[in-house]
C-alpha cells in the first residue's frame, strides 16, 4: 500500500533543513534502493524556499509508514510542526501501472 508523508516545516526551518539534506538524502537513496519510495520533494514557499516535504512510500501498513516518516533525518533533527500520513491511490501516471 501507498502513503503519502506530507512534512510540514518549522518555522524559520531552512538552516536545519539545508544542514541535514546530505543524511535525508542518503536516507531516501536507501529507501529508493530498496523499492520503498515511489517519489519525493519539497514543498516551497512564496520565495522558492522549501517549506516542506511530499515524500510517497510504499509499506505494508500506516504503522510502517510512520516507521519510515520518523526515521527520517529531517524528523529526527526536528525540523517538522507536523507529519501528517495519508494512504495513497497512484492513480494517473503511475509508471507501474
Amino acid at each position: 500500500m501507498l502513503f503519502a508523508l506530507i512534512c510540514t516545516d518549522k518555522p524559520d526551518g531552512l538552516d536545519l533543513r539545508m544542514t541535514t539534506r546530505p543524511e535525508h538524502v542518503a536516507y531516501l537513496n536507501d529507501l529508493n534502493d530498496r523499492g520503498v519510495l515511489k517519489t519525493a520533494g519539497p514543498f516551497l514557499d512564496d520565495r522558492d524556499e522549501p517549506c516542506g516535504s511530499l515524500v510517497v512510500v510504499e509499506a505494508e501498513n500506516r504503522d510502517a509508514a510512520k516507521m519510515i516518516a520518523d526515521n527520517d533525518p529531517y524528523a529526527r533533527a526536528g525540523l517538522f510542526a507536523q507529519v501528517d500520513i495519508r494512504a495513497y491511490n497512484w492513480s494517473f501516471n503511475n509508471p507501474g501501472a
